[in-house]
């Protein structure tokens, strides 16, 4: 399978890929939220979906993808970054990945056109779901922020002047 074989060419590479990544979400205007994330962390996340790209894309379950993206929707939530940013974050990794492939030339017959196309589908259902769930989670989050009562500060009462 044709794809598998790019994906694991996106996978050798995931070291730079991930620096590329970080580099884009560094630079650009729709993800400056992203920076509130804690350098390491966005670098982990990341480097989590190129490095194991094929598990995501070709094993894992919904329920999978589903249950990470909430979590990461919610932990981005939690951090105050804007849920616009998020999603352009997931948008840019996805383009940074397919203009990798490009880079690399693999356009060049019908069974390697087929196997792109074989891909971008799977790259395409994986990230719109991401998206889906990463909003959930985030939405999820913040409707719980706003359902709970303010924490009230323990101080101690004034003594009364008498």
């Amino acid at each position: 399978m044709i794809a598998v074989r790019l994906v694991r060419l996106i996978e050798q590479h995931s070291d730079d890929l991930t620096e590329g990544l970080l580099r884009k979400f560094q630079s650009s205007p729709r993800t400056s939220d992203l920076k509130k994330v804690p350098e390491h962390e966005l670098r982990a996340r990341s480097h989590e979906i190129i490095c194991n790209l094929s598990d995501w894309l070709l094993s894992k379950a919904d329920s999978d993808v589903e249950r990470r993206y909430r979590a990461i929707g919610e932990l981005r939530a939690s951090q105050d970054v804007s849920l616009a940013h998020v999603c352009w974050g997931i948008m840019l990794t996805k383009e940074h990945i397919w203009n990798f492939l490009q880079r690399e030339g693999f356009l060049r017959g019908p069974l390697e056109i087929f196997g792109e196309m074989e891909l971008l589908r799977l790259l395409d259902q994986f990230f719109d779901r991401a998206i889906c769930y990463t909003a959930e989670g985030y939405e999820a989050a913040k409707l719980a922020a706003m359902s709970s009562p303010p924490q009230r500060s323990r101080s101690v009462p004034a003594a009364s002047a008498s």
